[in-house]
């Protein structure tokens, strides 16, 4: 099985500007398409913005809105699968959510935030109910997160017995907390098998200051691509054969004795 190119979009967009981040994805899936990427991964909210208070929901939009039939058609021009951060709608709530949108413009999976991060993100979102989120794309199973979730290894483990080989995490992740980029999420990767795509906002916005180091992270605990601080468009490898032959010479998840964890859930 050939190996999916994967395409980490580090930006923070122009944050309360919708059409403006609708184009940047656009102008991102041309450019990896040129290097043969499968699949162009956005940050946590990037189609809206993060740190932008109460517009944030005032630009939530439906898992089918228009947005998503603009990056639907974004992803079907270049043949890119994109993956997307952006603020769900659902009635009355509105979630923080990734969606994952097929090289043919097919709408794969959405995923809604499990465990939300620090006041803003409790005061604005609901909490999503469903840990494991999946799709198949290009012979892999694809798993689907968002930053703080990546941070809980019970999160990420039940991706791995599930079968994901691929977790895609957008994030906003900010300073002091850029040890997780740099050595959580390789660690995440490592010890339950499977490719990690970290990909974080950068700069400052808000009171916040995102700090980059987007990161593809192989089963191997090594960082197969990483971005520095600043905008970047990084590209890696997701290759099954080496994946398959990290699962059968690493014993962690063959070794397991659930029977002796059961006081932890």
């Amino acid at each position: 099985m050939p190996a999916l190119r994967t395409a980490l979009l580090q930006s923070s967009g122009r944050p309360g500007d919708v059409a403006a981040n609708l184009a940047a994805l656009e102008d991102a899936a041309a450019r990896a398409a040129t290097t043969g990427a499968g699949l162009l991964v956005s940050p946590e909210l990037f189609l809206t913005g993060y740190a932008i208070g109460d517009d944030v929901a005032k630009l939530a939009e439906p898992a089918d809105g228009p947005a998503a039939t603009a990056i639907a058609a974004t992803a079907a021009r270049h043949g890119v699968a994109v993956a997307y951060g952006y603020p769900e709608r659902d009635g009355e709530r509105v979630f923080n959510s990734v969606q994952l949108i097929g090289a043919d413009g097919a709408r794969l999976a959405n995923y809604r935030k499990t465990h939300l991060f620090g006041c803003f993100e409790q005061e604005q979102f609901t909490p999503g109910e469903h840990a494991v989120v999946q799709a198949e794309l290009a012979g892999l199973t694809v798993g689907l997160m968002i930053c703080y979730d990546v941070e809980f290894p019970e999160n990420v483990r039940s991706h791995a017995l599930a079968g994901t080989d691929l977790l895609l995490v957008p994030t906003a992740q900010m300073h002091p907390f850029q040890f997780v980029a740099e050595a959580v999420v390789p660690v995440r990767a490592f010890e339950n098998q499977m490719y990690v795509a970290y990909v974080n906002r950068t700069g400052p916005e808000g009171e916040f200051e995102f700090v980059g180091l987007s990161t593809l992270a192989g089963p191997d605990g090594t960082a197969r691509a990483r971005a520095g601080r600043g905008e970047d468009l990084v590209h890696g490898e997701v290759d099954p054969d080496f994946l398959a032959a990290s699962r059968a010479a690493n014993p962690y998840l063959r070794d397991r004795r659930p029977g002796l964890y059961a006081s932890l859930v």
